[in-house]
């Protein structure tokens, strides 16, 4: 008898599903139209968030990939669901009103939340629940968290730095983020502070964690060794800086090295996050896989 029960309601889900997701999905993108348009501005004109591009087509392989789980999983929408939508629209006209951009795209995500919960129930949420909050990361840090993180980023890679070329020979005199070599000043500015490279480096451990790893416990670290392999890595990169500069002049730091230096250290970092995952997957961990 449940079964049957269980039956009609999950037959009920899926008739709501069918018609309430093109309603409500044509809804929300009217009602963020601006907000994505901004959204997307920021990520062009930003490449500290560049992934971001990036990050909704992994969400939709993430989803495609679970398609056997919340296709068998039975539908029980949940009226909760209901009063998370509310609080999502509730934020974004606060946000819109405030001009706080954040908490308007957070919104979007609180409201697939809701969308996810009110038409499907509790069971596809908990299967959805990574790509929904892995969603967080194309979202760029409000302007005072992101200060806040930059300058000690700063402080670090110079600090890294300063001692790698004394350690190479290369005269240099650290006045907080400026390297003052004999024949140039270097300023390590936002770019290289491990930020820029440390956004996206974090939403390709978390990501690659989750698809490569099954264990929680090595995903959690992963993520955590982002920040010292975006310090290193853009401390090494400030390192060869200083050092072209040192024999060839000014025209090193400024010119195309420069540029190209920030692929090859992203690069570098992500052959250390695999080497990371290679070393960690050698200890034992005491803990049950993650399904």
């Amino acid at each position: 008898m449940s079964a049957v029960v269980e039956s009609r309601s999950s037959a009920k889900g899926r008739a709501l599903w069918v018609w309430s997701v093109p309603f409500l999905a044509t809804l929300a993108v009217i009602l963020y139209a601006r907000v994505l348009r901004l959204l997307a501005a920021q990520w062009w004109d930003q490449p500290d968030y560049s992934h971001g591009f990036l990050v909704p087509i992994f969400v939709g392989y993430l989803v495609w990939r679970s398609r056997h789980q919340w296709r068998a999983a039975v539908l029980r929408p949940n009226n909760y669901g209901l009063l998370v939508m509310v609080l999502a629209l509730f934020l974004l006209l606060a946000g819109t009103l405030g001009a706080e951009l954040f908490t308007c795209r957070f919104s979007l995500v609180l409201l697939l939340v809701g969308m996810v919960l009110f038409l499907a129930g509790r069971r596809v949420l908990r299967i959805l629940a990574f790509p929904l909050g892995f969603l967080l990361l194309m979202i760029p840090l409000p302007g005072l968290i992101y200060n806040q993180i930059t300058f000690p980023l700063q402080l670090m890679a110079s600090r890294f730095a300063a001692a790698s070329l004394s350690l190479l020979q290369v005269p240099v005199l650290r006045e907080g983020n400026l390297l003052v070599l004999p024949n140039y000043t270097l300023e390590v500015v936002d770019a290289c502070s491990g930020i820029r490279s440390l956004m996206s480096l974090a939403a390709l451990a978390i990501g690659y964690g989750y698809v490569a790893e099954r264990r929680m416990g090595i995903r959690v670290a992963l993520a955590a060794l982002m920040l010292p392999i975006a310090v290193i890595s853009n401390g090494l990169r400030i390192v060869g800086t200083g050092v072209l500069t040192y024999v060839s002049g000014r025209p090193v730091a400024e010119g195309f090295f420069h540029f190209f230096s920030g692929w090859l250290i992203f690069l570098t970092a992500t052959a250390m996050m695999l080497l990371s995952h290679w070393s960690l997957r050698g200890f034992s961990w005491e803990e049950e896989v993650v399904e």
